[in-house]
């Protein structure tokens, strides 16, 4: 695709404009989406659009961002529009404090890995249903700061495949707790058939954006090239996502919960949730030691 057309075909040619994600990368498969991000100061979700056949995520970007995970996507992205030099100048920027945003990221994963896996813990005292939605959030929280650590940029489309190719390290096995708790040995095409309707809807009631245009393309691909798991751990990393955004709304919403049960692939038993925070929890807490030093 003519990456030039895009800021025109887009209506973006008053603002600077680049492009980031995986197709920046050179590591997409056929079906991922262009992310193109304008930075126009607007505070509004991401659109979708659809250009000779390939699919735009258009994201919204300002100059005075501070969010580290936002920091961190937007690090080496290509230039496609910069007539002022004003997102040159922020890259640039970006690229000096790299370490410190990575470090910062990593930081506030494990956190959040850590929390949602207390919370989980305590959820299952009182037999709440949506215990293991945190235990799966906490995992890819989790999963985020193992491919930080590793200086690799989040990318839920491409982990599994990436994270193969790791040094065999005492960090990097703690993966294994990620594949554990995640349940991703149950991939099959029955079941991410199911998930994909799930995690579709949770998407359209959260986001209302058509976002479900990119979860129903990734998911034909992945299947069609039967990369079940990548495809049940992508499917599970948008609900996490989506989780994160409505997580005050969630016990208030019974149709979430029905959605996340499916979408999320949840476990019922609460022994084995109550197991699962004790080791993730374990497993931050020493990932949180180990970045100490």
């Amino acid at each position: 695709m003519d990456l030039k057309i895009l800021p025109e075909k887009l209506s973006l040619s008053n603002f600077p404009v680049g492009l980031g994600g995986c197709r920046n990368d050179d590591t997409n498969f056929q079906c991922c989406e262009y992310n193109i991000t304008v930075f126009d100061d607007k505070q509004e979700e991401p659109s979708i659009h659809e250009i000779d056949g390939n699919i735009i995520k258009l994201h919204h970007g300002s100059f005075s961002e501070t969010n580290v995970g936002v920091l961190k996507q937007l690090e080496d992205m290509k230039v496609l529009i910069d007539e002022q030099w004003n997102l040159r100048m922020f890259l640039t920027k970006i690229k000096t404090k790299s370490k410190q945003i990575s470090n910062s990221y990593i930081q506030n994963c494990l956190v959040d890995a850590g929390v949602y896996a207390t919370k989980a813990k305590e959820l299952v005292k009182s037999s709440d249903p949506l215990a293991d939605v945190w235990i799966k959030c906490a995992s890819y929280f989790l999963a985020d700061a193992v491919f930080l650590i590793n200086s690799k940029r989040p990318s839920p489309t491409h982990m599994l495949e990436i994270i193969r190719g790791f040094d065999k390290n005492k960090i990097n096995q703690s993966f294994s707790v990620v594949h554990q708790c995640l349940g991703i040995e149950r991939a099959s095409t029955s079941l991410l058939s199911r998930m994909v309707k799930s995690t579709i809807g949770f998407s359209d009631m959260v986001e209302k954006n058509n976002h479900s245009k990119i979860i129903q393309q990734k998911y034909d691909y992945l299947v069609q090239n039967s990369l079940l798991s990548d495809c049940y751990f992508y499917l599970g990393y948008i609900n996490r996502n989506n989780v994160i955004k409505t997580k005050d709304a969630l016990h208030r919403n019974l149709e979430y919960a029905h959605l996340l049960k499916i979408a999320l692939d949840t476990e019922s038993d609460p022994l084995v949730v109550e197991r699962q925070a004790t080791i993730l929890l374990k497993t931050t807490n020493d990932l949180l030691t180990t970045m100490k030093y």
